[in-house]
């Protein structure tokens, strides 16, 4: 139940405290006097969308608040909305998302505006109006559906991209098993171009090398006399007198290492140069080599890791297409089986709706009946849709016959804006009754009534209120009269401002405000006295 709401600085709003109460809650005013506003700011405050042109002219931010209970705890929702754009939503205190918000009042309170009889008049909202009834039932199988139908979705999806895939893969096969076998072919190693360019450069200027060394070597040992030969004597000199000196003795020392050292240099020249060859076959091979490396490099990336990346994609994808068959059996049978469960909940669900509908049906005819609609008749309508869907596979369209004999057609063929309200007000009441809902807020649910059906329709009201806190805009006496708590809305103006407030009326206020629902501008004697037997009459 709301207990409070207080509204600041929201549209021509400025300040407004509201105390509620149990029972059937009545607000008028004159029109344009801000009824819908007071409605909308509620809206907010559990958890409908919002924009900064709420704020009032000249303020930074609007502020609604909302205290309510819920299984037996007070909760207090805030709503502040910034002129800059942002918003802000908190539950006692602590910030929460928006969602969070609207997640928690939705079990506190119902608000029905003054279009939402709209989507009785569209059909493709009928199968959520008839899923509202019992919906924990109904949520537990749409779930397993929408789980199933995802499943399904994906393997159809799936084994048509294989199929696709496959008649295109069918078409390329012969050029892949080509430049597959051209690659393998010409095996291609790792860094084997890198290692044929140091051969080639080798290969290329293998005489010059030959000589070269043949001349180092010389030089250092293989003449006479060679460098060695120097040396030798050098190294004998030096000895000869090292006894006589400890510095020629160290300096004869590290000669004699830099003579064998020289010596084995030339060792390793003379077996370098036993080993150049030159041979114009094998650097015609490896330039041959090189060419078929480069152009593979060319074809297939650039790079001999590319190339060989390439050929191992090659032979995925062609043993991709040689499984495919086996693929195509696996994930068809798999389809059959997804669809198999998916048809199965789609029935389950399917029957669940229709035995709520069967309910569904008598409890509206119920409430219609109440509602003056004394020779009408509905059915809920069910139809298959053409493919399975995340919502199973029904078409749902509430048909309707306010008139006896008369056939049963669309709501949206037969029905009058007045008749929608009534409707809708039946449904309303139903689904309260099976949701346990605190709260229902009307915002002019009398759009379209007027005389005896404006007070069958408060009469209702006064009802369902028994059970339920209801907060009603109207601007019908006939329904104001059934009103166990009277607000008036009231704008008033100044030279800069304009700004509504909100009064609870005293019984004497709600006899002068019923009278100027019934005669206008000028209260007369006779206004009041309707006024008075209206109240009576509605007690």
């Amino acid at each position: 139940m709301i207990s409070h709401v207080s509204i600041k600085d929201f549209a021509i709003i400025e300040n407004v405290e509201i105390d509620f109460h149990d029972g059937l809650n009545v607000i008028t005013g004159e029109t344009g006097a801000g009824k819908s506003i007071v409605i909308e700011a509620v809206s907010l405050a559990l958890g409908s969308r919002a924009d900064s042109s709420f704020v009032r002219t000249g303020k930074d931010r609007a502020v609604i608040q909302l205290v309510s209970s819920l299984d037996g705890e007070d909760v207090v929702t805030t709503r502040e909305i910034s002129s800059a754009g942002k918003n802000l939503c908190r539950i006692n205190g602590d910030i929460v998302t928006l969602s969070q918000l609207a997640g928690l009042c939705r079990k506190i309170a119902d608000i029905h505006g003054q279009y939402d009889h709209q989507s009785l008049l569209n059909p493709e909202s009928h199968i959520s109006l008839l899923d509202s009834y019992n919906g924990t039932s109904v949520a537990i199988l749409k779930d397993e559906v929408a789980s199933d139908f995802s499943r399904y979705t994906e393997t159809r999806n799936k084994l048509s991209a294989i199929v696709s895939s496959h008649e295109e893969s069918l078409r390329k096969r012969e050029f892949m098993r080509y430049e597959l076998d051209e690659i393998r072919k010409a095996r291609p190693a790792p860094n084997e171009d890198s290692e044929l360019s140091e051969r080639i450069a080798l290969l290329a200027n293998s005489e010059k090398i030959y000589q070269n060394l043949s001349g180092a070597y010389a030089l250092s040992y293989g003449e006479s006399p060679s460098a060695l030969d120097g040396l030798k004597k050098a190294l004998n000199l030096l000895q000869e007198i090292g006894v006589y000196s400890p510095k020629v003795s160290t300096v004869a020392g590290e000669f004699q290492d830099a003579y064998y050292k020289l010596e084995d240099l030339s060792g390793e020249i003379r077996a370098i140069r036993d080993r150049t060859t030159f041979s114009q076959e094998e650097l015609d091979n490896a330039l041959a080599r090189l060419d078929l490396l480069d152009s593979l490099k060319r074809k297939y990336g650039g790079t001999l890791d590319k190339v060989l990346w390439h050929a191992s994609q090659l032979e995925e994808q062609l043993s991709g297409i040689e499984n495919a068959d086996d693929a195509k059996k696996q994930l068809a049978a798999a389809l059959a089986e997804h669809e198999e469960k998916l048809s199965a909940s789609s029935a389950k669900l399917s029957a669940l709706r229709k035995k709520c509908a069967a309910e569904l049906e008598q409890k509206i005819l119920a409430e219609l009946k109440e509602l003056n609609f004394s020779d009408s008749s509905l059915a809920i309508d069910f139809s298959k849709e053409s493919s399975y869907t995340a919502n199973g596979i029904d078409k749902v369209e509430f048909l309707i016959s306010t008139n006896k004999g008369e056939p049963l057609k669309p709501l949206s063929k037969i029905a009058s804006g007045g008749e929608m309200s009534r409707i809708m007000l039946a449904f309303k009441k139903i689904i309260a009754d099976y949701d346990k809902i605190g709260s229902m807020v009307f915002d002019e649910i009398d759009s379209g009534i007027s005389g005896v059906a404006a007070s069958i329709v408060g009469k209702k009201l006064r009802q369902i209120a028994e059970n339920h806190q209801i907060i009603c805009i109207t601007h019908l006496p006939q329904i104001a009269a059934f009103g166990s708590h009277h607000y008036k809305i009231q704008k008033d103006s100044d030279e800069n401002t304009t700004r509504t407030t909100v009064a609870k009326l005293s019984d004497n206020e709600k006899i002068m405000e019923i009278a100027r629902l019934l005669g206008g501008i000028n209260t007369t004697s006779k206004t009041l006295e309707s006024a008075k037997e209206l109240l009576e009459l509605s007690r």
